[in-house]
C-alpha cells in the first residue's frame, strides 16, 4: 500500500550536493500530496533555516527540526511543540565534555540553538557560540557568548564543535559518559560535531507527533535519512529507506537502501507509488 506520511531529511536526502530540489524529486512529491499522501521534513536544521529548502516547493508542510525538538508549521510561522535541554543537563555535558577534549589538546567550542518563536526571529538571539566554537567563519547568525551565559537557559540543542576531529570519533569519545537520561547525543554532519537533546528526544519523536497529527501510527509512514540522527526515525517508520550515500550505521537501520541523493533515490523510491 502507498506510504501515507512521507518524511524526509533534508541534507544529503532531499538536496542534491548542489542543494536543490530537483524537478523530479519536487514533481513525484506534488503527486504525491495530490493522491493523497501527507508530506512533512525532519532535519537538524533549526526551523529558522527551513526557508531555503520550502521556497524551492510550492507547499508548506509542518516540519519536524533540531532533530526533533521542534515541529514547526511554516504556513502559521509557529512552533507547535517544543522540547528543551535544560540549564542543569548542560553544565553536566559541558563538564564531562571538557575533561574529555582538553586531555586531548585539541580545540573546541560550544553553541545553543534555543527555540524561539518565528522563523523571522533576529539569528542572534537563539543561535549562541562561545568563541571558540567557529573562529573562522564569524556572522550575523552568531552571537558570541561565554560559557555561563550559553547555558543560562534552556535550548532544543546544545552543540559541541571540534575541528581537530570528525563527529563518529567525538561521538566515541564523548557519548558512552553520557547518561540517556540526561541527554541524547547524535550527529548530522562529519565535520566534528556532536549534538545533544532532550532525553529521548529525535526525530523519531518528531515524527511520531506528525503521524499522530494526520491520524496515522507508524505502519503508515514512509521515512528517508543519511546520517546517524535519522536512524532512529527510519526504525520508527513503517518503511525506513536510507540513501545510497548514507553511512553505514543508517544503512543498517534502514528497511532498504535507495540510490544516493544525487541519483534521485528519494524520488525512485516515491515513484513506485506515485
Amino acid at each position: 500500500m502507498a506510504p501515507r506520511l512521507i518524511v524526509s531529511d533534508i541534507d544529503g536526502t532531499f538536496l542534491n550536493s548542489h542543494g536543490r530540489v530537483t524537478p523530479r524529486l519536487r514533481d513525484t512529491v506534488m503527486r504525491a500530496v495530490r493522491q493523497g499522501a501527507h508530506f512533512g521534513l525532519a532535519t537538524g536544521r533549526p526551523h529558522r533555516w527551513l526557508m531555503p529548502v520550502l521556497d524551492q516547493l510550492p507547499i508548506s508542510p509542518v516540519c519536524v527540526c533540531a532533530n526533533g525538538a521542534v515541529v514547526y508549521d511554516p504556513s502559521a510561522d509557529v512552533v507547535l511543540q517544543a522540547f528543551e535541554l535544560g540549564a542543569t543537563p548542560m553544565a553536566e555535558i559541558v563538564e564531562i565534555v571538557d575533561d574529555t577534549l582538553r586531555s586531548l589538546h585539541v580545540p573546541f567550542g560550544y553553541g545553543v540553538e534555543r527555540v524561539g518563536q518565528s522563523a523571522l526571529d533576529p539569528e542572534n538571539e537563539v543561535f549562541l557560540v562561545t568563541p571558540a566554537y567557529n573562529p573562522d567563519a564569524w556572522d550575523s547568525r552568531f552571537g558570541i557568548v561565554p560559557i555561563d551565559e550559553l547555558l543560562a537557559e534552556p535550548a532544543a540543542k546544545l552543540l559541541v564543535r571540534c575541528p581537530a576531529l570528525n563527529s563518529a570519533e567525538m561521538f566515541d569519545l564523548i557519548a558512552p559518559s553520557i547518561d540517556p537520561d540526561v541527554a541524547h547525543v547524535t550527529y548530522s554532519m562529519d565535520e566534528g560535531l556532536l549534538e545533544f537533546s532532550s532525553p529521548g528526544v529525535n526525530k523519531a519523536t518528531g515524527v511520531s507527533i506528525l503521524a499522530a497529527r494526520y491520524g496515522l501510527d507508524s505502519a503508515d509512514v514512509l521515512t528517508f535519512g543519511d546520517m546517524p540522527n535519522d536512524a532512529e526515525m527510519l526504525a520508527w517508520s513503517g518503511l525506513g529507506v536510507a540513501m545510497g550515500n548514507a553511512a553505514p550505521v543508517v544503512q543498517d537501520a534502514a528497511d532498504f537502501v535507495t540510490h544516493t541523493n544525487d541519483e534521485h533515490g528519494v524520488a525512485a523510491v516515491l515513484e513506485r507509488w506515485f
